[in-house]
């Protein structure tokens, strides 16, 4: 099924092709670019399946921003151990920012937000149908029918779960619109979001379909203060917000190289042709 535009969760791909390929997977100077070329091949594989008219990959430009740190000071603190990614991810992410410059695929980021927000940032600037590639759950807040979906990456690129308004509520419970309401009173704590102290899914479910969402619900007096003003953090926190400052992207995919001299030598420094040419192969397909 052709969409409008695709939008990719690129750290959150990336993070799927680097754990998806073994980093035994090296250039020919012993680098590993596992997540380079699993990374490139995914994005060609979406690009056969949904063909879409555009193609955007959304970055994060801060893990851990600080508008959320100040509100919720535990976010993301577990992840501060470990660092943002592992090891031999770090240095594969320029090569892939630069691999997708020079083909031409647009990359957007913006300073001190996350790729969800990017995303969120990005839809009302868009026209017609957009599916959105993550295997992040907060991104199912902004699933809109009939334009806006998700393809959940969580069986791979090559099981994609569709998630919309009715698959939302099949999952959860909830109305379709209503997930990152549901999650905040859930909370996270891949994310370090604890939610409402007593609320887990089920009531978080119950409590939205009585009260349809997060102000009729603190409107009632239905939780206690010290929950409400949790709740009132945490909805600036859990939630992709619309505010980063994107510009608007390229109304149609690449058909060819931007750069061919660039990308060669780039095929040829990290011996990621066959990639790449799955790629372009893809970009140049029916559209």
């Amino acid at each position: 099924m052709a969409c409008d535009w695709l939008l990719v969760d690129g750290s959150s791909v990336m993070f799927r092709a680097f754990f998806g390929v073994p980093t035994t997977v090296r250039s020919p100077r012993g680098e590993p670019v596992n997540a380079v070329r699993g990374f490139l091949d995914m994005l060609a594989r979406l690009v056969t399946d949904r063909n879409p008219r555009a193609l955007v990959v959304a970055t994060d430009r801060d893990w851990r921003p600080a508008f959320r740190v100040e509100v919720i000071a535990s976010y993301k603190t577990h992840r501060l151990v470990r660092g943002a990614m592992p090891a031999e991810l770090e240095p594969q992410e320029p090569i892939i920012l630069a691999v997708l410059e020079v083909i031409g695929v647009q990359a957007i980021g913006a300073a001190g937000y996350e790729a969800e927000d990017v995303i969120a940032s990005l839809l009302p600037k868009l026209q017609g149908t957009v599916e959105i590639v993550t295997g992040d759950r907060d991104l199912f807040a902004l699933v809109r029918d009939p334009d806006v979906r998700v393809l959940y990456t969580q069986q791979g690129i090559g099981r994609l779960a569709v998630v919309d308004e009715a698959e939302v509520e099949r999952r959860y419970g909830i109305p379709g619109r209503r997930y990152g309401d549901f999650a905040v009173l859930r909370g996270d704590p891949s994310d370090g979001l604890p939610g409402v102290p007593g609320v887990g899914e089920k009531t978080a479910a119950q409590l939205i379909r009585r009260y349809g969402d997060l102000d009729a619900l603190l409107q009632s007096g239905r939780l206690g203060p010290e929950a409400a003003r949790y709740v009132e953090r945490a909805r600036r926190v859990a939630m992709p917000v619309a505010t980063a400052a994107v510009p608007m992207p390229h109304a149609r995919r690449p058909r060819e190289a931007g750069d061919p001299a660039a990308l060669a030598r780039l095929e040829e420094r990290y011996g990621i042709a066959g990639s790449t040419g799955r790629l372009l192969q893809a970009l140049r397909g029916r559209a």
